[in-house]
């Protein structure tokens, strides 16, 4: 099958390092994933490959290049996800998970949404009074709430928060487990905790429970 080149100016030599990081790491990421050879030398990357994928690869590297200019730092896992939405032909909604910044964390790094599906998530939960999340593990379900919730907190939207998750597996009671309340329910919701302390840090955290303006529950104990 005869190759295909296309041929990519950027606008400054240092959009370069910013776009493909160090080592060359997403520009290696792009050629395993597409099959593509790309050439990149100070103002120009050239991409040769099939043609359907060439353009794939260019349109990915055009809209990593919008948050390069925008002054974001491009890491793996954006690289991944605009590779994954020019595969859905989503590509069109990259730039819009970047635009909103839901809060920043305790060390004050922006949260935002990093897939289309967390962000129908996120709009979701702002949209509506109930939200279900379903997902595998590892998707943001837990780690998105929890951020929603403080968000609101902060925002005086609400005066309280009442985080609460299943805390038994299946046959198990809570009842013949030792220690009090606390003690038995904090391993099953370890990710909560952590949602929290990256958030808020550990000491606000604490503070903001022990004056109970955060309460965690185990789901079998809510009633009403």
């Amino acid at each position: 099958m005869q190759e295909h080149s296309v041929e990519i100016t950027l606008t400054h030599p240092d959009d370069l390092f910013h776009l493909f990081g160090s080592n060359e790491r997403h520009l290696r990421l792009m050629e395993q994933e597409f099959g593509v050879t790309i050439h990149a030398r100070t103002e120009i990357v050239q991409i040769i490959g099939e043609e359907e994928n060439c353009e794939q690869v260019r349109q990915v590297i055009q809209a990593l290049l919008v948050l390069v200019n925008r002054g974001m730092t491009i890491g793996t896992p954006d690289v991944v996800t605009a590779i994954t939405m020019v595969r859905n032909g989503e590509l069109d909604k990259f730039i819009a998970l970047y635009e909103e910044e839901i809060i920043k964390d305790s060390y004050g790094k922006p949260i935002r949404v990093k897939t289309l599906g967390q962000k129908i998530y996120v709009d979701s939960v702002k949209n509506h009074d109930v939200t279900f999340g379903i997902g595998p593990a590892g998707t943001g379900k837990t780690f998105l709430a929890v951020t929603l919730a403080v968000t609101a907190l902060k925002r005086g939207q609400v005066k309280r928060i009442i985080l609460t998750r299943p805390a038994v597996e299946a046959g198990e009671s809570l009842g013949f487990l030792p220690g009090d309340l606390k003690e038995k329910v904090d391993p099953y919701l370890r990710p909560v905790y952590d949602a929290l302390y990256q958030i808020l840090g550990k000491d606000q955290t604490t503070r903001m429970m022990e004056r109970e303006i955060i309460e965690i529950a185990p789901l079998a104990y809510m009633r009403g």
